[in-house]
């Protein structure tokens, strides 16, 4: 299993130009790819990512999970 990140705009739209806190990295479990993000997710969205989503391969696991805080 290869977890990886998929960065989206507010219209859904993947990212094509990653701002420098994204990674196309693969983390081996799903809690290191959730521990990744929690870490960053304010440098992502000042990076102009709005929402992500967990794939494992090719498979969905959840999202899009948007990264601004609540109201």
């Amino acid at each position: 299993m290869a977890f990886t990140w998929r960065y989206l705009r507010a219209d859904g739209s993947e990212v094509a130009d990653l701002p420098a806190a994204a990674t196309s990295q693969a983390f081996p479990s799903q809690s290191e790819a959730e521990s990744w993000v929690g870490e960053t997710w304010r440098d992502l969205l000042a990076g102009g990512i709005d929402a992500v989503a967990l794939v494992d391969g090719d498979v969905l696991v959840y999202g899009p999970m948007s990264l601004h805080p609540a109201e």
